[in-house]
């Protein structure tokens, strides 16, 4: 299917931490920005497509944080949802999906444990399993981190992203360390090598600032979503202006 007629995303992507929704810059400084089932309701009432939730404390990684705002959220949400961050088991994931999330992001449990991604997809469909891929630049080439940023994995891109859609992902989300929180437009050349090697959709994160850096991120690649933390949380900005802008360039939306 040709790429362009595909409908785009705009996903606001809330970072959790102690109950609360923060911002980071580069991984770093979290810096509280609100509740999440407050901000959840103002998304839905903006148009967002979908939300992304990511545990992002470094000390907690139990999933049990994502379920104590999960059943809140889809009470004020009609959206899918997406929850993250420290994932390891079946089990985990199932507690997630029977309590109201519509899909699970893996991330760190994804590099060691394809049996698991397997279990995912095989149980709940490959919709309903995304890959979380955290990357930073190094010369002329990428490297994969996990763990929140704090470990360097050795594999190759390409080699994570084929061994995963193989092993049962339906999406990915790609995470560029290096414009988290910069606010100075997406790494297009990674969002471009990545879709280029993806049979599955594709969602980016990490670098909007504006309308216009999501504009060309949908025109000069073949992304499928946006996912954007600080254009939301800092200024004057939301999904419906957003999706209002994008049209006046022929760029088609899910919710307008």
């Amino acid at each position: 299917m040709d790429r362009a007629v595909i409908k785009k995303r705009i996903i606001p992507i809330q970072l959790l931490k102690g109950g609360r929704l923060f911002k980071t810059v580069q991984f770093e400084g979290p810096r509280d920005v609100g509740h999440p089932v407050y901000s959840s309701k103002v998304y839905s009432d903006q148009l967002a497509d979908e939300l992304v939730f990511l545990n992002i404390d470094r000390d907690d990684r139990d999933p049990a944080v994502l379920l104590s705002v999960i059943e809140q959220v889809a009470d004020v949400c009609f959206m899918p949802l997406t929850f993250g961050g420290g994932i390891s088991t079946l089990e985990q994931v199932s507690a997630l999906i029977e309590n109201g999330a519509d899909k699970v992001l893996i991330n760190s449990e994804a590099y060691t444990n394809k049996a698991l991604l397997e279990k995912v997809s095989s149980k709940y469909g490959v919709q309903a399993l995304v890959l979380g891929v955290d990357v930073r630049r190094r010369g002329d080439d990428y490297e994969l981190f996990k763990s929140c940023g704090r470990v360097r994995e050795s594999v190759g891109l390409e080699d994570h992203i084929l061994g995963c859609i193989a092993s049962g992902v339906g999406e990915l989300l790609i995470n560029s360390i290096d414009r988290d929180g910069v606010m100075k437009g997406y790494d297009l050349e990674l969002i471009n090598r990545v879709c280029g090697i993806s049979k599955v959709p594709v969602v980016a994160a990490g670098g909007a600032g504006s309308y216009e850096d999501l504009k060309e991120a949908f025109l000069h690649s073949g992304v499928q979503g946006l996912a954007c933390g600080s254009l939301f949380n800092f200024g004057d900005n939301n999904p419906m202006r957003a999706k209002a802008h994008l049209s006046n360039y022929g760029i088609p939306f899910k919710k307008v």
